[in-house]
């Protein structure tokens, strides 16, 4: 794309409401607007960041072999009533009526939702595992919306549910979702750590939050630092021996609470295995081998619209990001630094062009601005290949190209800039 064409308000005061380091380049760099408290509206580049982070999400879920499905965000109450869920949940949840006052309520989550509609086509065990996810808006109405998108009143949600036929099958289930959420975190650039959690109103006993370590984490997690040496990142249930420190209830003894120690953290997913709750509510009855039964079932979530806050958070930039691979807006942004000259803008529309014809998603800064606010833009967008053509291209035939991963520049000729550049990018995504 081109960046006259590009709509990419940046701006160069950081908001008196952005405390953090995510909300206040966020801002900055025009990803997204907030339109009332904890509400957001995401523009183009903010929204291409949240395009890649689905991308990978359901590349990995049609992998694994879990239907996608899109259901409605507004809900009936009557169904929360069943699961005796309406009147628990709390202020968060946003409850309305229709014009004829039928009861309703932009949802918080689906677990109720999907066992209605798992009800209705789900019959025989033979049909069994059975997986479904979906990515929605979903609505909280938080007490002390903060930090921007992290702590968001309407947030976008990833939520897959699984139907199993007893327990065994259905930790089968919960330890495969287990295992692909390690993947697609690590496939986005995101090391996290999976800890022990409390199923809170989601119900159940076996449930495992995934937490970015980072010291502007609002969460706090107790951890056995061997577990996390080394970048690990093929944990097993048995592996976790870290709690919230909201769940010391947890803790028997003192002698466990001396060997783990306390982090600031980001909480991204949550992973529920609540067996029979929902099924038993609505009185889901599948036909057995031998007899009826209800379905053992679990609920995986993964918090989208969290992950670009996480990871400029985790940037070792000090100001900015630099987007890790698969979730970059543009692989590569070319700057025209000499627009009025005729060969160097012949030069890039050719080389934009060729990129474009080769694949390659590339932001192409075609603007008459000057060289200063052309570097300041690009810096912000955090693209990690940057090529310059300016009046090295006019002198010496040459183009500079900057690798932000290894914070880098490189001088070659301007006829080996394209398949430098291709290199590159192959390389980051090998």
């Amino acid at each position: 794309m081109k960046y006259s064409d590009f709509f990419v308000p940046t701006q160069k005061e950081k908001s008196s409401e952005a405390k953090i380091k995510s909300h206040i380049l966020m801002i900055k760099s025009g990803m997204v607007r907030q339109e009332t408290s904890g509400i957001y509206s995401w523009l183009p580049l903010g929204y291409r960041v949240l395009k890649k982070i689905i991308n990978v999400i359901e590349k990995f879920h049609e992998t694994a072999g879990i239907n996608q499905i899109l259901m409605p965000t507004i809900q009936s109450a009557e169904i929360w009533r069943k699961s005796n869920r309406y009147d628990t949940y709390g202020k968060e949840m946003l409850r309305i009526s229709d014009r004829n006052d039928k009861e309703l309520l932009y949802g918080p989550t689906n677990e109720e939702m999907i066992t209605v509609l798992a009800k209705s086509f789900i019959k025989s065990y033979k049909t069994l595992p059975r997986y479904f996810y979906h990515i929605q808006s979903k609505f909280r109405d938080e007490i002390r919306p903060r930090f921007g998108v992290m702590r968001a009143r309407e947030f976008l949600m990833k939520d897959a549910y699984s139907f199993d036929i007893d327990k065994k099958n259905g930790e089968k289930s919960y330890l495969m979702f287990f295992k692909l959420y390690l993947k697609i975190f690590k496939e986005l650039g995101i090391n996290v750590v999976p800890v022990r959690a409390l199923a809170g109103e989601i119900g159940g006993n076996l449930s495992h939050e995934f937490h970015l370590i980072v010291e502007s984490g609002e969460s706090e997690i107790y951890i056995d630092e061997s577990i996390i040496s080394g970048n690990k990142n093929n944990y097993s249930l048995e592996d976790v021996m870290v709690l919230n420190s909201y769940t010391d209830d947890f803790y028997k003894t003192n002698e466990i609470k001396t060997k783990l120690k306390k982090f600031k953290s980001i909480e991204l997913g949550h992973i529920f295995l609540f067996g029979t709750k929902y099924s038993k509510s609505f009185e889901f009855l599948i036909d057995g081998e031998k007899e009826k039964f209800f379905p053992y079932m679990g609920s995986y979530g993964i918090g989208v619209s969290r992950v670009p806050a996480a990871l400029i958070e985790s940037s070792i930039k000090k100001d900015g990001v630099v987007w890790p691979k698969n979730v970059s807006p543009f692989d590569v942004i070319l700057l025209n630094l000499s627009n009025q000259n005729s060969f160097v803008s012949k030069f890039c529309e050719d080389l934009y062009l060729n990129y474009k014809s080769a694949g390659i998603d590339i932001l192409f800064d075609d603007r008459d601005e000057r060289a200063g606010v052309k570097f300041s833009d690009a810096d912000l967008l955090g693209i990690p290949f940057v090529i310059l053509v300016g009046k090295n291209y006019v002198n010496n035939k040459s183009v500079t190209i900057i690798n932000k991963y290894l914070n880098e520049e490189i001088e070659i000729p301007n006829n080996e800039a394209e398949q430098k550049i291709k290199e590159l990018i192959r390389k980051k995504y090998d």
